[in-house]
């Protein structure tokens, strides 16, 4: 698993703020939608790889983010339920 740290671009005010850490499988690509753990679709940015740096808590990662529109198609959970189908 792969752990990273997320972190908001809000377009609006051309300001960033720190999300969340999370884990993925495999680093997600610049473009790609990712859910995060509050149930929202986040547009991938920006990766910043952190080279050489080990840390203590095992973020190898930023991954900078904007909030998918509203009226995107990857808002549509396609009928899941997140706490029901997606957890164990």
């Amino acid at each position: 698993m792969i752990k990273t740290l997320l972190v908001m671009h809000d377009a609006k005010h051309d300001d960033y703020y720190r999300m969340n850490k999370t884990f993925f499988e495999s680093l997600p690509c610049v473009g790609q939608y990712i859910y995060n753990s509050d149930g929202l679709a986040y547009r991938v940015q920006e990766v910043v790889n952190l080279a050489g740096y080990v840390s203590s808590k095992g973020v190898v990662a930023i991954l900078v983010v904007q909030s998918a529109a509203k009226d995107a198609p990857v808002n549509n959970l396609y009928g899941l339920d997140i706490e029901q189908d997606l957890d164990d």
